[in-house]
This record gives C-alpha cells, sequence and structure tokens, in this order.
C-alpha cells in the first residue's frame, strides 16, 4: 500500500515499548484488513531504519528487546542525561542495583540464590525491582518448596537497549572503574561483577 512506511512509522512512535514484528503486522493486517506480505512491511522499516540514520535527524529507529524503538543517538546522549537527572530523582539504591545485576546475570534465580550471593536479605530490593518492572516471575523452581524463579523483564532490556540478553556487557569488557557500585541512577550501566554489600537498603 502508498505510504505503509509512514503508517510504521507512527505505529513504532506512539508504542510504550519495542514494538515486536508480529504486533506490528498484526496492526496493518487489521486496519486495512489485509494480509501484508512479510517481506513489504520489512522492506518498509528497513527504509525506515536507513532515513533516519541521516545526520538531519536526533533519533534513529533501531532493533532491541526483539521490537523496533525511536531512541535519540548517542551523539545528544550528555544532553539528554542532563534533562533526566533534572527531571527524575528516581534511582536504585546500591543494594537494588546489586539484586537487578544478579538476575540480570543468573537469570532465572531464586531468591534464595541472591541472598546466597550477597549476604543479606533481598526482600525489599526484589519488591522495588518489580515495583518498576524491571524484574519478573517466571515461574517455580522444581526444589523443595517450589521457590519464585525471577528474570529480568522486556522493560529492562528496553530500557538498557539489550537487543537480547546475551548483549549484556561481559566481565572482560568493563573497567574495574565502573566495577565500583554505589548510589547510582537507573540510567547507568550495570556492571558485571558484583561486589557484595553487608546491609540492606532502609
Amino acid at each position: 500500500m502508498d505510504k505503509l512506511t509512514h503508517h510504521i512509522e507512527a505505529l513504532v512512535f506512539v508504542a510504550e515499548s519495542s514494538l515486536s514484528f508480529k504486533d506490528l503486522k498484526n496492526c496493518l493486517d487489521e486496519q486495512f484488513a489485509t494480509k501484508f506480505k512479510k517481506e513489504d512491511i520489512e522492506k518498509a522499516v528497513a527504509e525506515l531504519i536507513e532515513k533516519y540514520q541521516s545526520d538531519d535527524f536526533a533519533v534513529e529507529m533501531v532493533e532491541i528487546s526483539n521490537g523496533y524503538r525511536f531512541m535519540t543517538k548517542g551523539a545528544y546522549y550528555p544532553t539528554v542525561a542532563t534533562f533526566l537527572k533534572q527531571s527524575t530523582k528516581k534511582k536504585l539504591s546500591k543494594s537494588a542495583l546489586e539484586t537487578l545485576s544478579i538476575i540480570a546475570y543468573k537469570q532465572p534465580v531464586e531468591k534464595s540464590e541472591l541472598e546466597k550471593i550477597r549476604g543479606v536479605s533481598c526482600d525489599y530490593s526484589i519488591q522495588k525491582l518489580l515495583e518498576k518492572e524491571l524484574v519478573e516471575i517466571v515461574g517455580r523452581s522444581d526444589g523443595p518448596g517450589r521457590p519464585l524463579l525471577y528474570s529480568t523483564s522486556e522493560k529492562f532490556m528496553d530500557y538498557f537497549g539489550l537487543k537480547s540478553i546475551q548483549d549484556l556487557p561481559k566481565t572482560r569488557d568493563i573497567s574495574s572503574a565502573q566495577n565500583s557500585i554505589g548510589e547510582v541512577s537507573i540510567e547507568d550501566v550495570i556492571p558485571a561483577t558484583i561486589p557484595i554489600s553487608n546491609n540492606e537498603e532502609e
């Protein structure tokens, strides 16, 4: 159809998170009462990705978290970061970030394993991470009592710009300076090496 790229562009723009190819096609099929060819949609998506690679745009359309999303280009990160710091005070505490890091690299993981690694209770941290929708319950272990299993969510991958969990940085890719976890904002990169905290957050 004419201007297919415009409709796809609009859908990706209004989506609250990465828009999967399946959801994109389903919407177009229903709206126009037709079955679009996969190749036609893929071609239109490729055209949009190429279009926004131009220096005329401060944003780009990228494939992350098994879908498509508009994101600001790296050259404008300092400006965007300044705005985010000014407009939000939401942070992950040291203990919450440690817990999130362990879940990211050990998932799916039981709470008991998290607490064994950190040496403290993780109840509060897990609750906060669930509230922020950065982690989710993905089932139960086959062990005694069948404890809950936790993994990172689609929002986690979307927020940190990961196409898949395999894109998490490897230990060798992270400098020693990055391995020091303090009171950091959620925008900071999650380190792969996790120091053990002696105190749980208040």
